[in-house]
Parts: C-alpha cells; structure tokens; sequence
C-alpha cells in the first residue's frame, strides 16, 4: 500500500500526466498502477516530446513510412497504439472501480478547438476508433468547445474537459456535462456508463498573477490564488452536483464529472514540490501529475483532505487581487487562449518531426 491508495480511501484518484512508448512496453507503467495510479493523461505537448524527441517510435515509424502511410496516418497510427494499449493494461481499475477510474485521454486535434462541428465529429471518429469503455476524449473548454462536451456526452462518450482557467468557464461545462446527461436520458442511454472530469490548471495560474503581484510590490499573496481559485471551484462543484436536478440524474446512475487538476507540477522553485497536491486533496477530485512530482509525492507528500478548508479565506484572497487591480477573469481567458496556442504548436511540431523523420527512411 502507498499514499495513492491512501488518498483513494480519501476520495482523490491519482493519474498520471505523461505517455512514451517504452513506459508501456518496460513494464514501469503496470508498476505504476500497483503503486495505486488509477488513470493517464495525455496532450499534444507529450506526444510531442515522447514521438519526436525519442527513437522509442523509430521502427514502427519506419514500417509505416514504407507501408505508404501519410503524415497525419502515422500519428494517429503511433498515438492511437499508446493510447489502447494503456487502456488496456488500465482495464481491471476501470473494472474494480466500476467505471470510476481506469482512464486515459487523448485529446481531439487543438487546431480544431474553436470548431464545434468539427471536434464533435473528431471526437466520435476517435472514441469509436478506439472502442475501449476506459478512454476519454479530451475537449478544451473555449467558448465553441462547450456545447460540443454537451452533444459528446448525450452521445455517451467519455469526455475529459481540458484547459479550464476560470471558476466561470468551469461552472458552464458542469452544467454542460448535466445538460448532456439529460439527452442521453432522453435517448435512454445508460447514464451509469458514461464518465467525465473536468481538467482546471493549477500551477499556471499562480505563475501569472505571482507576475502581476511582483509588479506591485505585493508578496503576501504570491502562490496563494491558484489554489483559492480552485477551492471556489470546487465549491461550485458541490453546487451543481446537488438538488433535484442532479439527483434524478444519479438516480438514474449518473456519475459526477469530476474535478481535475491539473498542471500540477510546481513551476516556482520556492513553493514546496507537493503543493499542489497537499493542497488539493478532497472527495470526487483527480490529480493528474506528472513523474517527478509523483515520486515527490511519494516520497514526502501529505495524506489529509484539505479541499474543503479555508473556503472563507480563499474568498477573500480572490477578492483582495481584484482591489489591488489584477483581473483574474482577464488572466484566466488569456491562459486557456495560450494554452490552445501552445498545444496547437506542439501539434504542429510534431506533425513536422515525423515528416523529417520519414524523409530519412
């Protein structure tokens, strides 16, 4: 047993935020799974880095150049064969956890992030792809990302909603995910089957307003509002999972959608290395973290429920930023812009890598 298991006696599941084909193949990520990781994440960025910045992917990459395949072919090709046979080897949590845990993401193309028709089709194309009940399709939560999570949950696909910011735009895809509910209802789906978390960055937040806080000469608050940014948000997800509204879907085997957080790697080389973890920890919540954050959870991280404390005084915090002049919803926005920015680049990337790559076999 291991502080993993702990924390899921505590109601937080761990996954972790990272994919390469040799964690797969060494037998380093079923070892994970018996320390008590119960899902993976991944996005453009990973890929990127495990594709291109490794030979890992070097043979089978040689075989599908020569088999014809294009460049968009062999990503998928390459990424798609990660993502199931995680899935695969997640299986039994998936199964142990009656369709709570067991998950692995893969998220929809970010340059189709301000397209809803067309990420709702990538996203069904994908999931059916796949055809594994422990895979989510991860969607960015930009304004045309929203009402695509609603129709991909009526639909029944696992949907892990990515790049939340803002207590605002977190509020809309909780009621987006309720709303989807209520169309498969409709259809008389099984609600009992369908599975979501709610992605909100953590680290980023902090990194922004410790800027605009060092500005003005105010210290006191710095590494403070990421984490009282969330606590509200976690509030809100108490709000909206509750009444009559929630309880005819649960009554119908409705999961919550939980939280996640994520970006959860402390960028501050001041803040303790766990932070965001010991900070974080509640009922109904995921946190995603990346390997050297999780060995320093590991190895020093904190066991308690910290969630549901200092409500009152993250509440203030928030509203100190906005007296001092720091406009936390106008941070927020640009974050979630940048970070579809970032993975769309990432993507790019990649895209070029493998092109590099073919042209030498």
């Amino acid at each position: 047993m291991t502080k993993l298991h702990d924390l899921a006696a505590l109601g937080q599941a761990i996954w972790f935020d990272y994919i390469r084909r040799t964690l797969i193949t060494s037998g380093e990520l079923q070892s994970l799974i018996d320390q008590g990781v119960r899902g993976v994440t991944s996005n453009p960025t990973i890929f990127e880095k495990a594709i291109a910045g490794s030979v890992d992917y070097d043979d089978d990459l040689k075989e599908l150049v020569k088999r014809g395949n294009s460049i968009d072919e062999i990503y998928e090709k390459l990424a798609m064969w990660d993502i199931a046979h995680t899935a695969d080897l997640f299986r039994p949590v998936y199964d142990e956890t009656r369709g709570l845990d067991g998950y692995v993401s893969l998220e929809v193309s970010p340059t189709l992030a301000y397209e809803t028709g067309k990420t709702i089709s990538e996203a069904r194309r994908l999931f059916r792809t796949l055809d594994r009940p422990n895979v989510m399709i991860k969607v960015p939560a930009t304004p045309q990302g929203v009402p695509a999570i609603e129709t991909l949950i009526g639909d029944g696909i696992n949907v892990n909603v990515t790049l939340l910011f803002s207590v605002r735009n977190y509020e809309d895809v909780a009621w987006a995910y309720v709303a989807g509910l209520e169309k498969l209802a409709e259809k008389n789906g099984n609600l009992g089957k369908v599975a979501s978390v709610a992605s909100f960055f953590v680290s980023r937040v902090d990194s922004t307003v410790d800027a605009a806080l060092e500005k003005i000469g105010n210290t006191e608050l710095q590494g403070k509002i990421a984490i009282a940014n969330a606590k509200i948000a976690y509030e809100i997800f108490h709000q909206v999972f509750s009444g009559p509204r929630w309880q005819r879907l649960a009554d119908r085997g409705a999961q919550v959608q939980r939280l996640l957080w994520a970006s959860t790697g402390t960028k501050n080389r001041n803040y303790p290395d766990t932070l965001y973890l010991d900070e974080l920890i509640g009922p109904h919540t995921v946190n995603t973290v990346p390997p050297a954050t999780l060995q320093a959870y590991l190895d020093h991280g904190r066991v308690q429920a910290t969630l549901d404390e200092g409500i009152d005084k993250a509440r203030d915090q928030i509203d100190r930023i906005a007296r001092l002049g720091i406009d936390l919803d106008a941070i927020t926005d640009k974050l979630q812009e940048d970070g579809v920015a970032s993975f769309a680049q990432s993507f790019e990337s990649l895209m070029s890598s493998i092109g590099e790559k073919s042209k030498e076999f």
